[in-house]
């Protein structure tokens, strides 16, 4: 089983990536985990900011074990029932999403390379490189258009954490990458979906 991590700040692409490569492999037996699912169903207080807003970039926003858990399933081929996280709402649904058993799982998220246990996992480790203007572009049209979010809020909420913790804790997983990727990903996706076909053909005459 292959287990691909994707990796970068918030607003680098890393799921439009992901989805490109979805769409160039084109086959059932691959299937994507965001790690945004894990977010904790509620944030402790102890993972707020000096303003009382809880901080959705610090590792402890997430719920590690069962991220673990559940990578770990997914590696010896089983299926898991993945939380669904509601951004409007800013916690965990009563839903769930089934993903695997598959042969190929896309990992994306911005911690996806900052946990030893789950680096030891991933086959493939992957970082999107991308400036800071336009992370900070993306993230703003996403969160006004798509989380109903307004302008002054996403603007706060990127001096007080985004920025911070991108420089504290993201941006330092770039060590750890097989690979960095820029702005211009297409490249990149072809080459990788290449090798993700490569890897399910010689799986299938196994």
């Amino acid at each position: 089983m292959l287990l691909i991590g994707i990796a970068g700040g918030s607003g680098s692409g890393k799921t439009t990536f992901a989805r490109k490569l979805i769409a160039q492999v084109n086959n059932k037996d691959l299937s994507l985990l965001h790690m945004d699912s894990y977010y904790l169903p509620s944030q402790p207080k102890t993972n707020y900011t000096e303003k009382g807003i809880p901080n959705f970039d610090h590792p402890d926003a997430f719920d590690w074990d069962l991220l673990r858990q559940h990578l770990g399933q997914l590696k010896r081929g089983l299926s898991v029932d993945a939380p669904v996280y509601d951004f409007k709402c800013s916690k965990r649904d009563h839903e769930t999403e089934k993903v695997g058993p598959c042969k190929v799982i896309l990992f994306e998220g911005i911690f996806t390379l900052y946990d030893k246990d789950i680096r030891n996992l991933l086959d493939i480790k992957c970082f999107l490189h991308v400036d800071a203007d336009i992370r900070f572009t993306r993230r703003l049209h996403r969160d006004v258009k798509d989380r109903g979010r307004s302008l002054e809020s996403v603007i706060e909420q990127y001096y007080d954490s985004v920025r911070p913790m991108f420089l504290k804790f993201l941006a330092p997983q770039k060590q750890y990458a097989d690979f960095i990727v820029g702005e211009d990903t297409d490249i990149a996706a072809t080459i990788l979906a290449a090798r993700i076909r490569e890897y399910l053909m010689k799986t299938k005459v196994n």
